[in-house]
């Protein structure tokens, strides 16, 4: 048992490094790892948010207190987010959802390529909030989180910061909105499936929040660019592994 806690601490610490300063991967990264041990997806899933309850909630707190969040997109984006939630996990845990997948990544391998053509031509441009379907983005990206074990972040953040929002503030919110986000759907999850697995969610749980205020620092302090760059990159890579695995 103390061997997955710390294996699990490990991988937690470093997805929510990643998740907390980029605003994505921390479910991706768990979930991966989950199925790659042979975990059936509805409860690899179902871990994976049990221990974001946690880490999300810590890095919506430090991120609030270096002032990374701006609270009105917070809740445009959390309640739509919970209900997409709701909805995702109850579907995951009684029908095939393999068919999505392919879909989202192809949408989110587009916009990691906008976020570094973007990154590198970018020119001064007024500040926004984001898209102004805010609403819809929150509910897709709830939806898309229960279904896929994570992918809030990639989704949200990278919609938000594709479409002008400054990317400290876009990751900031994006993650602290994900604690409402992920309770709901950790809810839903128990009361459907109930929740096993716990030597590794107390690893993610320990690992995660050792990281969440190193991670909040660095979203503060890195420049835009590099930020930007960043985000694009690694969208860029995680959805064409998800083509890449969903076509062999």
């Amino acid at each position: 048992m103390w061997e997955d806690v710390i294996l699990f601490a490990a991988i937690g610490f470093a997805a929510q490094m990643v998740d907390g300063a980029i605003g994505m991967a921390y479910g991706l990264t768990g979930t991966s790892v989950m199925l790659s041990l042979g975990t059936p997806a509805p409860v690899a899933s179902a871990s994976i948010h049990a221990a974001e309850v946690f880490t999300s909630g810590m890095s919506g707190f430090w991120h609030w207190r270096l002032g990374n969040v701006r609270w009105r997109l917070v809740w445009r984006l959390a309640v739509p987010g919970m209900v997409g939630g709701a909805i995702g996990a109850y579907i995951l845990v009684s029908t095939p959802t393999d068919f999505i997948r392919p879909a989202v990544n192809a949408y989110l391998l587009a916009m990691g390529l906008w976020i570094l053509l973007k990154a590198i031509v970018r020119r001064p441009r007024p500040e926004t909030e984001g898209p102004r379907w805010i609403g819809p983005l929150g509910f897709a990206g709830g939806f898309l989180d229960a279904i896929g074990g994570g992918g809030w972040g990639p989704m949200v953040a990278t919609t938000m910061i594709g479409h002008g929002a400054q990317p400290r503030f876009a990751i900031g919110s994006v993650n602290t909105a994900e604690f409402f986000v992920t309770a709901m759907i950790s809810v839903t999850f128990l009361g459907t499936i109930g929740l096993e697995l716990w030597p590794m969610i107390t690893g993610l749980i320990i690992g995660g929040a050792l990281a969440s205020p190193l991670a909040a620092v660095a979203t503060r302090h890195v420049p835009d660019r590099p930020m930007m760059m960043l985000v694009g990159a690694l969208i860029t890579l995680l959805s064409l592994r998800g083509l890449v695995q969903a076509i062999g």
